[in-house]
């Protein structure tokens, strides 16, 4: 946890998950939609938001000098609101979703709760 002594670094970590997700959807899941049990749209407009976070995360980390937290919380919020939405896919397509696409999406949203919880304990610093 030495990485996050220094406060900006998790724009940089929340930088990464986001961008990882981006390829994970665009470049991997949505050529293999039929497995999961999805249209690849569904795919293609998750990875825009998910490429839109990672564009928000890493251009704070580069030009957020001052009143990070406040640029924190919007990165926070927005990942609360990709799971409530995501969990909101799952339901939607529960007649279509595979189990894969299923655990793929919980997975996703466990890792994201992960980060939001890290995110919520360096805003309280």
């Amino acid at each position: 946890m030495k990485f996050l002594t220094k406060t900006k670094n998790i724009f940089l970590l929340d930088s990464f998950g986001a961008l990882l997700t981006t390829i994970l959807l665009y470049f991997i899941l949505r050529n293999f939609n039929t497995f999961f049990g999805l249209s690849k749209d569904v795919f293609k407009y998750l990875s825009l938001l998910a490429l839109i976070f990672f564009i928000y995360s890493i251009s704070s980390y580069f030009f957020v000098k001052q009143n990070w937290k406040s640029f924190l919380k919007i990165i926070c919020t927005a990942n609360i609101l990709y799971c409530v939405l995501t969990l909101g896919v799952i339901i939607y397509y529960r007649q279509s979703i595979s189990i894969f696409g299923i655990i793929y999406f919980l997975a996703e949203i466990l890792v994201i709760i992960a980060l939001v919880l890290l995110e919520v304990k360096m805003i309280r610093i």
